[in-house]
């Protein structure tokens, strides 16, 4: 029963299956050619570094599928699909080269007995997992994903590969019975009486169909949603581990730090990934402006970044002169400043993608415009011209000290082990200050040589650089290690996530900027004051009688992966934690990063990420505080739940505010 020694309406078919080989081929690389010719006319950004961790981020994402299964529904079958589609492809192009070269006397794939039982077993999960996968989209279809023509199209092709196979296996196995042929032996039952010239002919057919499809289906990937199968796997190559900690881009021009319109002006990695994305939805529904009834969809970011470059480079149109504008016709303004830059949707993403630098991108493009809020560019003005988000005096800084009874060492004048960076908020509102002189007391008691900066310090600049204001982020950053050259220290320690990612991972103290800034360590507070319980320097006199609830705050938790040292702590106080459903890399984002904290909603919101997260905590069962570790949280949550009106049910905690109790 050999599928290519014979003819097909006088042709050979072995001629047949060449041309349909060639047109496929064609068609592939015609689309494939048409594109690496496009990323190379981008802008140009370096992600071919380290490639032993490169093939690392290859292994974990790629072959082992880590990210599928943060959702559990889907994750086995998408991994079974997954190596299937691999095991599949390897036999495909052994079939087809045995098919275009038949004198060969290589058997097809499924001749060698444990290659045609794996198949076997492989097309029954694959088929499984395409039944799951259909019944989710029909009855169980989670919010966000997208119904499209592409997907029952491409999901029709794979059952046409499975039943082929399954059949063929069948027709086969009605002349042969093997024992490595389990799935054939079955369907062949149902097939026993067929003469073996009828069961020939039908197992030839199933060969062609299943050949054919393949064929077209590798033809019709470059060109459709599906491209993903072949962009995911570079694209997990192409990570950077340091996104979106750090926005830096590697020898990136002054152009790309005035930002993006067109999609020439973004760097091919960022157009890359607009052809990777799955549409599955899985950002959308972790988003918190878009679950809040904003307008702000990460796929639709990336997905409209796609249209448009397939409105203009892939027609040959000058993106600059067409009518249709990527600000402001595919993608609004409006949009773009309602990201909350919490890295949820990149966390959540199976497929890798970095959705911020791209909003981040086009941000910098519209701060340049001078296309900001009046609340926003009254904020970047005074910090301009005062160093801090409030329009404080630089000697108001270290206000907050009054009242200690202690001596606050000056870290410009005295050697200290950690230089403390408080931040604005910590500094300067006055729902937090009280928290700052807790912290304060804390490293005091357990006698910590730390000190300040005292007016010297500027705001870290991390939300500025996520406003899209690079170049103003460069002068508080230029500002603040010029003063970190003039003060004697060895680590900083921070109260704000927002200044310990920007210090840690945006600064580059490491050797850069003098004899000073030499192998800096960078901590957050919880980090120390873990430590010193554990090493017994800060002893805790009292157990405390509470049932909490602690938030990750994104900027420590998903960004910087600081998720144990809060618990320990907070364990440690006597303090019973329950945890909401959404913890660690799961937390929902209070709403204040990337600059909304000072931004005004100009659309009706349905709930703010704040209430909706106050509402989770109250849901739980005898927790009567919620423990955070953020300034910016404090002010955010102390709100939600007056708005939400659950003065008496939950009351905010800082973990510094329930340290200083117990050690008091």
């Amino acid at each position: 029963m050999d599928p290519v020694y014979i003819d097909i309406i006088g042709i050979p078919a072995n001629a047949i299956l060449w041309g349909i080989t060639i047109i496929s081929l064609i068609f592939f690389f015609r689309r494939s050619f048409k594109i690496v010719g496009i990323l190379q006319k981008a802008r140009q950004e370096s992600r071919f570094d380290n490639i032993p961790h490169r093939i690392k981020n290859f292994v974990k994402y790629v072959l082992l599928q880590q990210k599928l299964f943060n959702e559990k529904s889907i994750g086995l079958p998408h991994f079974l699909f997954f190596w299937g589609f691999v095991f599949y492809a390897i036999t495909f192009w052994w079939n087809l080269f045995r098919g275009l070269y038949p004198f060969t006397k290589i058997p097809f794939a499924d001749e060698v007995p444990i290659v045609g039982f794996v198949l076997e077993v492989s097309g029954v999960l694959v088929l499984v997992s395409i039944i799951i996968a259909v019944a989710r989209r029909l009855f169980f279809r989670p919010e966000h994903l997208q119904k499209s023509r592409d997907a029952g199209i491409i999901l029709s092709l794979i059952t046409i590969l499975m039943l082929t196979l399954i059949l063929g296996q069948g027709f086969k196995s009605t002349q042969e019975v093997s024992a490595w042929s389990p799935v054939g032996a079955q369907v062949a039952m149902i097939f026993g009486s067929m003469e073996f010239s009828q069961a020939s002919s039908l197992y030839i057919l199933m060969w062609w169909i299943h050949i054919v499809a393949v064929l077209f289906f590798l033809a019709y990937i470059p060109y459709s949603k599906h491209l993903h199968l072949l962009t995911s796997p570079v694209n997990a190559f192409l990570l950077n581990d340091e996104v979106p900690q750090s926005l830096d881009i590697k020898n990136a021009t002054e152009e790309i730090k005035q930002g993006s319109s067109n999609w020439n002006e973004f760097t091919w990695k960022q157009i890359f990934q607009t052809l990777t994305c799955a549409e599955c939805g899985r950002c959308d529904r972790v988003c918190p402006s878009l679950n809040s009834g904003l307008k702000l969809s990460p796929r639709s970011i990336l997905h409209e970044m796609k249209f448009n470059l397939y409105d203009t480079a892939f027609k040959k149109v000058d993106a600059a002169t067409y009518e249709k504008k990527l600000i402001g016709d595919y993608i609004s303004e409006e949009e773009l400043w309602q990201c909350t830059t919490c890295m949820a949707c990149m966390e959540r993403c199976a497929v890798l993608n970095e959705h911020l630098t791209s909003i981040v991108q086009m941000r910098r493009y519209l701060v340049g415009q001078g296309n900001i809020e009046s609340s926003l560019q009254d904020m970047l003005q005074k910090l301009t011209r005062y160093g801090n988000s409030f329009g404080q005096s630089d000697r108001n800084r270290a206000k907050w000290i009054t009242g200690l009874d202690f001596k606050l060492k000056d870290a410009r004048k005295e050697d200290v082990e950690y230089l403390w960076v408080t931040g604005d908020y910590a500094a300067f509102d006055v729902r937090v200050t009280g928290l700052t002189r807790a912290t304060a007391q804390i490293f005091n008691k357990a006698g910590l040589d730390f000190g300040i900066l005292y007016e010297a310090e500027k705001n870290s600049g991390n939300d500025v650089r996520r406003i899209g204001e690079e170049g103003l982020f460069e002068f508080l950053k230029d500002k603040n290690k010029q003063a970190f050259d003039k003060a004697k220290f060895r680590s900083i320690v921070t109260t704000d996530p927002h200044t310990y990612n920007t210090i840690k991972n945006e600064y580059h103290l490491n050797g850069v900027n003098g004899s000073n800034c030499n192998s800096i360590k960078v901590f957050h507070y919880t980090e120390v004051i873990d430590e010193l319980i554990k090493t017994k320097k800060l002893n805790i006199k009292k157990k405390l009688n509470l049932t909490a609830t602690y938030h990750d705050p994104c900027y420590l938790g998903r960004y910087n992966g600081i998720y144990e040292q809060p618990r320990s702590i907070i364990k440690a106080l006597g303090v019973k934690l329950i945890e909401m459903p959404r913890n660690r890399n799961t937390s929902y984002c209070c709403g204040a990063g990337g600059g909304r904290i000072w931004m005004e909603d100009k659309t009706q919101i349905k709930e703010r990420p704040s209430e909706n997260r106050i509402k989770e905590a109250v849901a739980l069962k005898g927790v009567n505080t919620f423990v955070v570790a953020c300034p910016k949280d404090i002010a955010m949550f102390s709100d939600a739940i007056k708005t939400t009106g659950q003065e008496e049910r939950l009351i905010t905690k800082d973990i510094a505010e329930l340290v200083l109790e117990a050690v008091s």
